[in-house]
């Protein structure tokens, strides 16, 4: 392992959180639309009303440019319904519409006693973090960066150069993955190696070319 891969980032939707209902996904290319098309039915709105009411808002949390609290309040606002009924509907959603890829979580953990580093690096809003990015899993890690906690999400090639400086490990010891192409050509541009996320089996194999064995 001294010549080869040290450390795996982990992308978490899509990856270690995996949508129950893939077929609604793969309809409306939006790993996320199942747990909008629950939030919606949950306040007797149309799909298009919630996106409306939460666009500009998820894209300032997402970021963390907007604390848990004023989203939550200006989200509440938007839709008319109080604040403690709006967390808990889109923390059901969430856990709703998610379920743990146990697997992945396993081979993840064989990889660690083996003495890989392991990172998770994850696009997340304050309302989907705790759900798919439990304190339980996140103790287990060596490094855990949450887009909302940091100021920044994937493409962005600064919040990778965060993961790695966190790490200490140089790009080329570092291997990364993740089911967007989007999130994984800015990871190769700084010379990190990279697997496109399809299912626990495709990952294995591509693992072992790069020399990590499970």
């Amino acid at each position: 392992m001294e010549k080869g891969i040290k450390a795996v980032i982990f992308d978490v939707g899509g990856v270690l959180a995996l949508q129950k209902n893939p077929k609604i996904v793969k309809q409306r290319g939006n790993k996320t639309f199942g747990v909008h098309k629950y939030i919606a039915k949950k306040l007797g709105i149309s799909i298009d009303q919630w996106f409306d009411s939460v666009d500009t808002i998820y894209a300032l949390s997402i970021e963390g440019k907007i604390s848990k609290r004023k989203a939550l309040n200006a989200l509440s606002e938007n839709v008319k319904i109080n604040e403690k009924k709006m967390e808990k509907i889109l923390s059901n959603a969430y856990k709703k519409n998610f379920t743990t890829n146990k697997e992945l979580y396993k081979i993840a953990f064989k990889l660690k006693k083996q003495g890989y580093k392991l990172a998770l690096l994850s696009d997340q809003w304050h309302f989907s973090k705790d759900i798919l990015m439990p304190k339980r899993h996140i103790k287990q890690f060596n490094v855990s960066i949450a887009s909302c906690n940091v100021g920044m999400r994937k493409p962005n090639p600064k919040i990778y150069k965060l993961a790695l400086k966190k790490l200490k490990t140089p790009a080329r010891q570092t291997l990364f993955i993740d089911n967007q192409i989007w999130n994984i050509k800015p990871a190769k541009k700084l010379g990190i190696n990279t697997i496109l996320f399809k299912d626990n089996k495709q990952l294995i194999k591509d693992l072992r070319k790069f020399g990590v064995e499970v």
